[in-house]
C-alpha cells in the first residue's frame, strides 16, 4: 500500500503545483481569453495530465527513499542482510529483471513496497516491523510479492492510467467551470472569478471519483502480483506471508456496541471503493483456489 500512497500523494502535489505554475503564469487565463476549441483544451489537459504522473514516476524512488528513511544495503552489515540481497536477486533473476536496489526502512508496521521508473532499476524496501515479526519464508513470499510487482511494470501502468484520469479530470473541470461561468455568472467577456473557482472545486471532486479508478486498478493488480510471489517463493509460503499481514493488522476485539468507536473497524460499503489493496481474507482465498 505504501507505494501506491507515495506515488499519488506525488502525483496530486505535482499535479497540484503545475496547476498553480499556469494559474500564475496566466496560460490558464490566456486559454480561457482565446475561447480554445475542445481539441486544444483537451490537448493542454493532456500535457499537464501526463506530464504531473511522468514526473511523480520518475521522482518515486527518490521521493520513497527520503519519505521513509530508507536505507539502501550497498555492502550487507549481517548475515539477514546478506540473505535479504542474495533472495532478492534470484527473484528478480527468475523474473527476468535487472537487480533492484534493496533497501530497509524503520518502521514498527510489517510492511514492503517497490517502486521506480523502470523494470531494471527499481528500489525495493522492507520494514524493520516486517523482519522482526515474520518468518523468513514469509518474508521471502513478501519479497515474491514486490519483485512481481515490478516484473509487470506495474508503477508504468498505473502512470499512464494516473495520466488518464488526470487529462480528464482537468479537461472536464474546465468544461464545467466554463458553463457555471457563463450560464450562472453571465461573464461576457473571457472568464470571470466564478470559472476559476469553479474549475479548482470541481477539479477537486472529480479528482475524488478519479481516484476510485486507480484504487481499483490497483486491486487487481495485487492479486496478480500475489500469484506471482507465489510461483516465486512457493503457494504456501505467500498464504503464510499473508496471514502474517492479517494477524499483525488485527485489531483486539471490541464488543458489538463499540465497534464504531474502534480504530480499525468493519469497512465501510462505499470505503471499498477507495482501498489499494483487495481485504487478505479475499486474497488468501484467491491464493488457494486451484
Amino acid at each position: 500500500m505504501k507505494r501506491i500512497l507515495l506515488f499519488l500523494a506525488t502525483n496530486i502535489a505535482v499535479l497540484a503545483v503545475l496547476s498553480v505554475s499556469m494559474r500564475l503564469l496566466g496560460i490558464d487565463q490566456y486559454l480561457a481569453s482565446t475561447g480554445q476549441d475542445m481539441g486544444g483544451l483537451l490537448v493542454f489537459a493532456a500535457i499537464l495530465g501526463f506530464g504531473g504522473s511522468l514526473i511523480s514516476l520518475a521522482m518515486s524512488k527518490f521521493i520513497a527513499k527520503r519519505s521513509t528513511g530508507a536505507r539502501v544495503i550497498t555492502e550487507p552489515a549481517n548475515a539477514q542482510e546478506a540473505w535479504l540481497v542474495a533472495t532478492v536477486r534470484r527473484q528478480a533473476t527468475q523474473a527476468g529483471i535487472g537487480m533492484p536496489e534493496v533497501a530497509i526502512f524503520d518502521s514498527p508496521e510489517v510492511n514492503a513496497f517497490a517502486t521506480g521508473a523502470r523494470r531494471d532499476s527499481a528500489l525495493v524496501a522492507v520494514s524493520t516491523g516486517l523482519l522482526r515479526q515474520m518468518k523468513q519464508n514469509e518474508v521471502e513470499a513478501v519479497l515474491g510479492h514486490e519483485i512481481s510487482h515490478v516484473a509487470n511494470g506495474d508503477m508504468v501502468t498505473l502512470t499512464l492510467i494516473q495520466g488518464v484520469v488526470n487529462t480528464f479530470v482537468i479537461f472536464l473541470s474546465r468544461i464545467i467551470g466554463r458553463f457555471v461561468d457563463q450560464v450562472i455568472f453571465r461573464s461576457e467577456r473571457g472568464h470571470g472569478p466564478g470559472f476559476f473557482i469553479t474549475v479548482m472545486v470541481a477539479q477537486l471532486v472529480l479528482g475524488v471519483l478519479a481516484s476510485i479508478i486507480v484504487a481499483w486498478f490497483s486491486r487487481q493488480r495485487e492479486f496478480r502480483a500475489d500469484a506471482g510471489g507465489a510461483k516465486l517463493a512457493g503457494r504456501q509460503n505467500m498464504v503464510a506471508a499473508l496471514e502474517g499481514l492479517q494477524r499483525a493488522h488485527e485489531p483486539a476485539a471490541l464488543p458489538d456496541g463499540m465497534q464504531a468507536l474502534g480504530i480499525s473497524g468493519a469497512p465501510a460499503r462505499f470505503g471499498r471503493l477507495f482501498m489499494t489493496h483487495p481485504p487478505l481474507p479475499e486474497r488468501i482465498a484467491a491464493l488457494r483456489t486451484p
